[in-house]
């Protein structure tokens, strides 16, 4: 189960509701982290990628490959939801640039990480260290692939993929820590609630 159904189960009469209000909070998420740059070292970085695969492992691989579908859809339409824009230009022109690769990437690693997390991957912190790294890995493959095409693979390599290969296991760390550390709240949370019913049964 992922951990969006535990946190906001699932009901018939509002389903949509539900669905439309995570989606939307996901293309919020996703277009404010391609946004705001961090200073790492070789380069700055942005936390896009930790937000695609969180994703992933917390709304499971439907919700999270519509909502990513809907954040790629928000672009080529022309809304400047990516990094750097409007400043590098919007829309399918952008989309088939430089960084084109890495954005069908984030759907194909969300996707993926949310089908591990499905299977239980997001239960231990060295499972879940494991998915989010595959999930980085999957990015820069289709990353990589896109702009061997147009500069060549060494130079993609390079450019794709050395400056950032520290951050993706900094913030792949930091996606056990955020993940694992809701999983504890949620139970917590399930721990309470049933104490206090528990307490209600007691003869008064």
């Amino acid at each position: 189960m992922p951990l969006i159904d535990s946190v906001w189960p699932r009901h018939a009469g509002i389903a949509w509701f539900r669905g439309a209000a995570l989606t939307l909070v996901g293309v919020v998420l996703l277009t404010t982290s391609a946004k705001i740059k961090v200073p790492f070292y070789p380069v700055p970085m942005t936390m896009q990628t930790f937000i695609v695969l969180v994703i992933g492992v917390a709304y499971g691989w439907r919700l999270a490959a519509v909502t990513l579908l809907l954040y790629l859809a928000a672009g080529a339409f022309g809304l400047p939801v990516f990094a750097d824009t409007p400043e590098k230009g919007v829309g399918v022109p952008y989309m088939l640039g430089p960084t084109g690769g890495y954005l069908v990437g984030f759907l194909a690693a969300a996707t993926l990480v949310g089908l591990l997390a499905e299977r239980g991957w997001d239960r231990g912190a060295a499972w879940l260290f494991a998915a989010l790294l595959l999930g980085h890995v999957l990015i820069f493959a289709f990353g990589v692939a896109w702009l061997a095409g147009q500069i060549g693979l060494a130079r993609a390599w390079n450019a794709g993929v050395t400056p950032f290969y520290l951050a993706a296991l900094l913030k792949s760390a930091l996606g056990v820590v955020v993940v694992r550390g809701a999983w504890w709240l949620d139970q917590r949370a399930a721990a309470r609630s049933a104490w206090s019913l528990d307490e209600q049964d007691l003869p008064k």
